[in-house]
């Protein structure tokens, strides 16, 4: 349950970064924008898709709110689960809560538990540059059920964008920066990291995603095969 777990939220974190808005110049938030990404297992084989789509976006003082919708759908189509978060944009940086990731899809699991979430949000700036140091974020999850307690904590560190690259999916030719991370999970008595690069273009957010064991090897990834304004 721990491994699943750890690689479910990985996904999730990597596939926030694909949000953004137009105070950002690599995340559009436009109100109908759609994502389509396709997963790949560790052998190379598609592994079922998410659908990411912007369903509003409001512009106020304080920047811009946007709420996106995630469909994720296994390899025969039939979708097994759907959720909703807010994304908030302010002064050319993308704001992601760590709450809002946590849907009731997600901890399903822990449905007979009381449940207490706490972080920090994942920071996306604008003004990225090769060498750049981002940000670490993490998110704390306390359940507890009578006299059974039980804590979460993910974190995302060593946030580094490594270098530009072009790279060619389904979608079309992308120039990128690529940026490493490392998310650490620990549950109860075990601890588990899993490190990934992401591949960032302008105007568009994640162009492709490969996450890692602690040999290095790909253990999965995803790639953009459709996007539409």
């Amino acid at each position: 349950m721990k491994t699943k777990t750890a690689l479910f939220i990985l996904l999730l974190l990597c596939f926030s970064s694909i949000i953004g808005q137009d105070c950002s110049k690599y995340y559009p938030l436009q109100e109908g924008t759609s994502l389509e990404y396709t997963n790949y297992d560790k052998k190379d084989k598609p592994d079922g898709t998410i659908t990411y789509e912007v369903i509003s976006s409001e512009n106020n003082s304080d920047g811009t709110t946007a709420v996106m919708q995630m469909s994720l759908k296994d390899p025969d189509g039939e979708e097994v689960m759907q959720s909703e978060y807010e994304v908030r944009c302010k002064d050319n940086v993308v704001h992601i809560d760590f709450k809002s990731l946590m849907n009731q899809q997600m901890i399903e699991q822990f449905k007979e538990m009381d449940v207490e979430l706490s972080g920090t949000d994942l920071e996306l700036p604008n003004n990225l540059a090769v060498g750049q140091s981002l940000n670490d974020a993490n998110l704390n999850m306390k359940m507890s059920m009578g006299a059974m307690n039980m804590n979460m904590n993910v974190e995302t560190i060593n946030r580094k964008v490594e270098k530009k690259e072009t790279v060619t999916t389904p979608a079309g030719t992308f120039d990128c920066f690529v940026i490493y991370s490392e998310t650490s999970t620990k549950m109860m008595m075990g601890k588990q990291t899993f490190p990934s690069r992401t591949w960032l273009a302008e105007g568009i957010g994640v162009i492709k995603q490969e996450s890692y064991n602690k040999k290095g090897n790909a253990i999965g990834k995803m790639e953009l095969t459709a996007f539409s304004k």
